[in-house]
């Protein structure tokens, strides 16, 4: 057993634990780990971390960068950095370096993360890049939704990544979503904020979808999705619109490769996310021409994203109420307000 901590109390406890289970207590060091790696050049085949949620990491900025600007993809840090406000991502890259390689039997850990590095930061961003290394390299196996008020500090919603560069074959190219947020039971004593428990029922259960490895709902609501890896990719793609002149003609460029050209209109300058699983001429035809018929593309601002909206894939939509009838309990609650008016003035 490995490990490292940065608080002093939490640290103590676990060298403690380590000494009453007679295991070697200079394996857990102390120390932040994002600026103190405690294992430099370590490998592990399992792992867990629970990092600190949307906490910012200002004060080792400047260690970090060093390391992902002087190391590259030889540090940690290479595929991009999330912005300073939150280093959970950080997190998630120090364990991915972390991994045995995968002619030596391979690695998988298990990170729990809130909810912002799903989706935070658009095509380029450094969590958009972080997000597209784990899925460009197929190490993304599945993403488990939490219940709400499960932790003592934080009622947020949170997420366990299951990360793994030893996927089976049935497994290869895709990850798994479950949606585990209605599978809880009330603590008997809320510590803190953490009013909600997954029984071993629960457990079990999560584990038995997991292994399955197939789509699957309960009570009509999805609580399996199964996509593949390109699924949460995109392009983002610049649109522009042509400068014209105040008589209405549209401006040329006069010099260099611009000469002869259309000249964008800045102010009228847009962005679409096209799909990476969808062709940008097919969609650019379809969804923006018919629109703005002069319109172009500028493919050398064409960037790459991915996001990963985990809520948008488990929502079931519920239709509204007949018009009739929420007509008819309107005017039931009109009427009742104007017989208490009567009854004021009476």
């Amino acid at each position: 057993m490995f490990g490292q901590e940065l608080n002093p109390e939490s640290y103590a406890i676990c060298k403690a634990d380590m000494l009453i289970k007679g295991r070697d207590v200079a394996n857990i060091a102390f120390g932040n780990t994002l600026s103190e790696d405690g294992h430099p050049h370590a490998k592990f085949d399992y792992m867990l971390s629970n990092p600190p949620f949307g906490v910012e990491w200002k004060k080792v900025e400047k260690a970090v960068r060093d390391e992902h600007e002087k190391q590259g993809y030889n540090g940690r840090f290479g595929p991009g950095l999330p912005r300073v406000s939150d280093g959970s991502m950080l997190f998630l890259l120090h364990l991915i370096s972390k991994m045995r390689p995968v002619n030596e039997g391979g690695s998988r850990f298990g990170i729990v993360l809130n909810g912002s590095p799903l989706f935070t930061g658009g095509a380029g961003s450094g969590e958009s890049e972080i997000r597209r290394y784990v899925l460009e390299n197929d190490l993304l196996e599945a993403i488990v939704g939490l219940p709400t008020d499960m932790f003592y500090n934080t009622g947020i919603a949170t997420y366990v990544w299951i990360v793994s560069n030893r996927k089976p074959a049935h497994r290869k190219g895709k990850v798994q979503l479950i949606d585990a947020s209605g599978m809880w039971q009330k603590m008997r004593k809320s510590p803190g904020s953490k009013r909600k428990e997954l029984s071993d029922a629960h457990i079990d259960e999560i584990t038995r979808i997991f292994g399955q490895f197939v789509e699957a709902e309960a009570d009509g609501k999805p609580t399996s999705r199964i996509f593949y890896n390109a699924d949460f990719g995109y392009r983002t793609i610049t649109v522009e619109r042509p400068l014209r002149d105040e008589a209405g003609k549209i401006v040329l460029g006069e010099r260099g490769k611009q000469k002869g050209k259309a000249q964008p209109d800045s102010s009228l300058r847009d962005t679409e996310n096209v799909p990476l699983t969808e062709d940008v001429e097919a969609y650019f035809r379809r969804e923006v021409l018919p629109h703005a018929p002069d319109a172009w593309i500028d493919h050398e601002k064409t960037k790459v994203g991915y996001e990963i909206p985990f809520n948008r894939h488990f929502y079931v939509f519920k239709p509204p109420r007949p018009l009739a009838e929420i007509d008819t309990e309107l005017k039931q609650v009109t009427d009742r307000i104007v017989e208490m008016i009567r009854g004021l003035s009476a």
